[in-house]
């Protein structure tokens, strides 16, 4: 972004917090109630910046629809304008999130972890409520804060159930097959990405996907055999590794149905461990 200059009436710029896909992220002080929040910033520099101004605007219109605190909020979009009818510059006012991302946490216990993807499983079943699939869950996308609970963010590629998108959006290590063959998206697409996720937590690896996977050709490939979380970690309860399995499935059909099972799933899973640290423990 070549002007960092941020001077937006209303706003007092903190410090830079982060930076996206051709965006900046500050923390501000909110002068009209003296509170704190986050500025996600992007300028029009280029035809391409008009594809996150879009984003910007589909992450507000989604996050409006949802009541999570599992989801991140935003409050308005603020257009500003080089000349009278080009908006060259879009900043988003989102709540203010002190967290750090999955991606940069590291020796989490297995529970842990366990709590951690059921609170994020919880948020997106709210978005599946609401009619929105995420379409971009990984672990830079879920931020932990400092009392345990988790932060869904980054809505920018969230659609409708059922939306076929024009072109492949998602992140490579993540992305679920429907995405790489523009098919309908749905509530089982997101389970791949939140268990594609899960799978790295667990083993800090990646699973295959379509995306690399592709020939000279063009065409897709299969995607490459890789060993389940409890043949890289024998400690990883082979129930957990299974289900984790299931989720990146190549078939939607064979993935976990909804985020409900997904979360009775991975609750079964915490109360078997912590009853047999009760029994261990006499």
């Amino acid at each position: 972004m070549t002007n960092d200059v941020v001077n937006l009436p209303g706003y007092s710029i903190i410090r830079k917090i982060g930076t996206g896909a051709r965006t900046v992220i500050y923390l501000a002080n909110q002068e009209s109630d003296n509170t704190q929040v986050a500025l996600k910033r992007a300028v029009l520099e280029t035809a391409d910046d008009n594809r996150i101004f879009e984003q910007i605007k589909t992450e507000h219109m989604v996050a409006g629809k949802i009541d999570d605190p599992y989801i991140r909020k935003t409050y308005k979009i603020i257009r500003r304008r080089k000349k009278i009818v080009k908006v060259n510059e879009m900043y988003m006012v989102m709540e203010y999130v002190d967290g750090k991302p999955l991606e940069d946490c590291h020796s989490l216990s297995l529970v842990d972890i366990l709590l951690i993807f059921r609170m994020a499983a919880v948020g997106l079943r709210s978005m599946h409520m609401s009619g929105f699939v995420h379409c971009d869950i990984k672990p830079n996308n879920i931020l932990l804060l400092a009392n345990g609970y988790v932060k869904i963010i980054d809505l920018g590629q969230s659609c409708e159930i059922g939306t076929i998108k024009k072109r492949v959006q998602g992140t490579p290590d993540f992305i679920a097959p429907e995405q790489v063959r523009k098919l309908p998206m749905g509530p089982k697409t997101d389970v791949f990405n939140l268990g594609a996720t899960m799978y790295w937590a667990l083993t800090g690896k990646n699973v295959p996907t379509l995306i690399n996977q592709q020939s000279d050709l063009g065409s897709i490939a299969r995607r490459k055999e890789y060993l389940a979380p409890h043949q890289i970690y024998k400690q990883i309860p082979l129930g957990v590794s299974n289900f984790v399995m299931q989720c990146v499935r190549e078939e939607m059909q064979e993935r976990p149905a909804t985020m409900n099972e997904f979360i009775s799933r991975i609750e079964t899973f915490i109360h078997s461990i912590m009853n047999k640290r009760k029994a261990k423990n006499g």
